[in-house]
């Protein structure tokens, strides 16, 4: 019998590879100060990175690496589904464990982002009650909660990677005529 490697297992190097992208990413921006970036290109930049062309990227990259070099050149649309949803799912797990951990390392950094908030609230729109600042600042930081970005975070990237995914494998599939799936 042989010895394959599910499409899950082939995409685990790209999937921590991206998860390690995302938090080196966010150290940088920690580092230079979010405030400066927040509302500026690069942090548009960032997002557009993290949110369409990264995931996009390491998903191509791991079902052709799958396709190629593991299937003798074929892949089905359900491998294609499988691999990019084990990427970015752990993906987001690789940034959500770091995202709890800073957070319990640094537990100002969540007063730091608030504070940032308020201002770019006041900034944008001065006319602002006190009343409904102070509740878009209560509900930004309820989700600001580590206990619900780690939930949320696995959520939204792994529904990226199936939208992602579902393109990917319309596009990269190349089912093998005699296999009997």
């Amino acid at each position: 019998m042989e010895n394959k490697i599910s499409p899950a297992k082939s995409g685990i190097l790209f999937g921590i590879l991206f998860g390690v992208i995302m938090v080196l990413e966010f150290v940088i921006m920690y580092v230079i100060g979010m405030k400066s970036l927040i509302n500026s290109s690069a942090g548009i930049i960032v997002n557009i990175a993290n949110y369409l062309v990264l995931p996009i990227l390491f998903i191509v990259l791991g079902c052709v690496n799958y396709k190629k070099n593991i299937n003798n050149g074929f892949i089905t649309f359900g491998e294609c589904l499988k691999i990019g949803v084990s990427i970015t799912f752990l993906a987001a797990l690789v940034y959500a464990i770091f995202n709890v951990i800073f957070n319990l390392i640094y537990p100002e950094f969540i007063n730091e982002m608030i504070t940032i908030s308020r201002e770019t609230i006041l900034a944008k729109n001065p006319a602002i009650t006190s009343e409904q600042l102070e509740m878009g600042l209560s509900i930004t930081k309820k989700f600001m909660n580590p206990f619900i970005v780690f939930p949320a975070t696995l959520a939204m990237y792994s529904f990226f990677g199936l939208l992602y995914s579902l393109l990917i494998g319309a596009i990269l599939r190349n089912e093998n005529p005699q296999s009997f799936n």
